[in-house]
């Protein structure tokens, strides 16, 4: 077979293998011939289209026809054009499904002191102020013996931020810096500050709450002679503190799961992604919860997910933080739909419709239960939609600021990059996978050779749980961390 129409009602497929002109193509009611060349992850029509006419994939239009264009035909940018334009009023249909219950499997991790679970027992140092990011570097890298034991490792997460910042991206670079001191994973914290920034230490223990003054402790460079010192000294604090922790058995209901794409194309949708969703009904059925978020990758998928909203609250703030991140374009009088990106539109992606359409195929089957605002933590088992754009390193962070554990990031290009959270990079095609084999942890491209998604989904399941129990992702062997802090306003 050499390419799949996804739901009958489509009348594009798409090439599971690259498809030279003349060649047979397999249809689900027989077979036609290439009109042209069709690469690997694009369309090709399966009847004649008219100009206008509503080009289907997913069993939903993607966009429209701009010229006619005829069966065997390559169907991409240069023929099709998007659906969409500003805010939609929605309304709620609800049909849910719930995954059936089963008893939770396990996953060696770590338990801390409030209850929580944890999949890593790292020190983490997080600079309140871009000034200080090359103190904490230094630190991290001048005290790695530090890192015994039980201990995972000392990382620092560096940002610009934190100064010459007003009102909400002063309020989001606080209640992000906040979260992922929060954070599980951190089995201990240092909070490093210069002194003189915006973001105050009243400001910060405010916004953090609550805290274990064993587990986050607090040191102003300003205030010191000599920060270097300072900062061995209560690292080494720091350390006894997390070496207590051991590994044991826990269920895997307590997992947080976060679910992104990045670099996608064509098989995104076909492969990786619905592997994920697997994935997601698999851990959800089990008691424990993923966390979707892109929003602008959800713009024209909307049918996938309103109507899996569990209830009227969760669809009423669903259609918000939709329609509240257009909001945020228009008033940067930007196009809302300016995407795909020119990566995803190589590997075969058209439009937006066809980018979220296989996006949300990340969210399985199972009901929302939530939806996250930025820098705020779940709070509910199941599904959870998090306010997000689609930028790969704003919204890992945003998943890892909102208490995930681990990240899946499907891609059909590749990326090196990794979250402070272990980021499981999932190949949607076998040739990705063999060719970066020092980024990529899983390969889900082998469904286009005959493996199916639920065994896919099974295997992704079993390799979480690896992972959770302390296998290092890629990323996590090259030491790749990093965050990026979403921001609107200005900079003073």
């Amino acid at each position: 077979m050499n390419s799949i129409q996804i739901n009958e009602i489509d009348n594009v497929a798409v090439a599971l293998h690259p498809i030279a002109k003349g060649e047979m193509i397999d249809a689900s009611n027989g077979t036609l011939c290439a009109a042209e060349d069709i690469p690997q992850g694009h369309k090709t029509a399966l009847k004649k289209i008219a100009e206008g006419e509503m080009i289907v994939k997913y069993g939903y239009p993607i966009g429209h026809a701009l010229s006619d264009i005829t069966a065997g035909m390559w169907v991409h940018t240069h023929n099709v054009k998007t659906n969409l334009s500003g805010e939609v009023e929605y309304s709620y249909h609800p049909n849910l499904t719930y995954p059936k219950p089963v008893t939770p499997e396990t996953f060696q991790g770590y338990r801390r002191k409030d209850g929580r679970a944890a999949v890593r027992n790292e020190i983490w140092i997080i600079p309140t102020v871009g000034c200080v990011n090359d103190v904490a570097k230094t630190l991290v890298s001048e005290n790695q013996d530090l890192v015994t034991g039980s201990i995972d490792g000392l990382y620092t997460f560096t940002h610009p931020f934190g100064c010459s910042q007003t009102g909400e991206d002063h309020g989001q670079t606080r209640k992000l810096l906040a979260a992922l001191c929060r954070h599980p994973n951190a089995g201990a914290v240092l909070v490093l500050s210069l002194g003189c920034e915006n973001l105050t230490h009243e400001q910060f223990l405010k916004e953090l709450g609550e805290y274990d003054t064993d587990r986050v402790k607090f040191l102003t460079c300003q205030e010191v002679e000599d920060e270097f010192e300072a900062g061995r000294e209560i690292l080494k604090s720091l350390a006894s503190y997390a070496g207590q922790f051991q590994r044991e058995a826990i269920p895997v209901s307590d997992l947080v799961i976060g679910m992104k794409c990045g670099g996608s194309d064509g098989l995104s949708g076909i492969t990786a992604n619905p592997t994920v969703g697997r994935f997601s009904d698999l851990l959800i059925a089990q008691g424990g919860s993923t966390v979707l978020t892109e929003v602008p990758e959800m713009f024209g998928a909307e049918g996938f997910l309103m109507d899996r909203c569990e209830s009227q609250e969760v669809f009423e703030k669903t259609a918000g933080m939709l329609n509240n991140f257009k909001d945020y374009f228009i008033s940067h009088h930007e196009v809302v739909y300016d995407n795909p990106s020119p990566g995803n539109k190589q590997g075969g992606i058209t439009t937006l419709e066809d980018k979220s359409c296989g996006c949300v195929q990340k969210s399985g089957t199972a009901p929302i239960v939530d939806e996250v605002g930025y820098g705020e933590q779940v709070k509910k088992h199941g599904l959870n939609v998090l306010y997000g754009p689609g930028n790969d390193l704003v919204s890992a962070t945003a998943l890892t600021a909102a208490g995930a554990h681990l990240i899946l990031f499907t891609t059909g290009r590749g990326t090196p990059f990794g979250a402070p959270a272990p980021t499981v990079k999932i190949a949607t095609n076998s040739q990705l996978a063999n060719k970066k084999k020092g980024w990529i942890d899983f390969n889900a491209g082998t469904i286009v050779d005959g493996e199916s998604i639920a065994d896919c989904g099974r295997r992704l399941f079993d390799f979480v749980k690896e992972i959770a129990s302390g296998k290092k992702t890629r990323s996590e062997e090259k030491g790749f961390r990093e965050i990026s802090i979403f921001k609107d306003g200005v900079v003073l």
